[in-house]
């Protein structure tokens, strides 16, 4: 039976307004800024330091920084260690948060990994939600962004993503073979949740036959 559901999404493909919807029709749990909320527990650290940072790479100057105090023999050989909020950081405790709200079941997690972190658990669907450009512009500028920083966000967010899924899982992104669909949010909202939640009527109707008593005529 299914359990969990998973999405992972382009940025500004409207994805967040879609899991919630998707949630509150099942009457699950939404793990989304919630997600990031429990990290930042986790981490001991602000919310917005944890936002900052999740599913990217660090910038180049800390990865050259974490390098060279990790691997330098001068000044830092019997040290301290130095502490830093880093991405290999935040992806143990990503794993470690989506693990546990899948094993409360009956929820709805949005990226941070969850498709690749989830994707051997048979009680998982999992979703990739995209749109044309203009689409995603547009949705943003809606949101308050100027047209030019919608335009930026567009493109940089979804290569930050890219390069954190090629990082840490070493596959493309999107990874087409580790999701049961990728649809087009440009057909609408409530057309996406209709279609995410076809999915789950077609699950338990795949169920309901396989646990009915097979009738033999002789």
């Amino acid at each position: 039976m299914i359990r969990i559901i998973t999405i992972e999404r382009e940025y500004g493909s409207g994805a967040a307004q879609i899991a919630a919807k998707v949630a509150t029709r099942l009457g699950w749990k939404l793990w989304d800024q919630e997600l990031t909320q429990e990290i930042a527990r986790h981490a001991n650290c602000e919310q917005s330091a944890v936002a900052q940072r999740e599913e990217r790479r660090d910038p180049l100057y800390q990865r050259l920084l974490k390098s060279f105090a990790l691997g330098s023999s001068e000044g830092y050989r019997g040290g301290p260690p130095v502490e830093m909020l880093d991405s290999d950081g935040i992806f143990k405790i990503s794993q470690r948060v989506v693990e546990q709200a899948a094993g409360s079941g009956n929820c709805v997690i949005v990226g941070r990994g969850s498709q690749h972190f989830l994707q051997h658990r048979k009680d998982t669907l999992r979703f990739f939600l995209y749109a044309p450009t203009e689409d995603k512009v547009r949705r943003l500028v809606s949101e308050g962004n100027t047209r030019a920083k919608a335009e930026a966000l567009v493109d940089t967010v979804d290569r930050e993503r890219a390069a954190f899924i090629k990082t840490y899982f070493h596959t493309e992104w999107p990874n087409r073979a580790v999701y049961h669909a990728m649809i087009n949010t440009a057909m609408g909202e409530d057309a996406v949740v209709e279609a995410i939640l076809s999915f789950m009527k077609q699950d338990k109707l795949q169920k309901a036959a396989a646990n009915q008593p097979i009738a033999i005529n002789q």
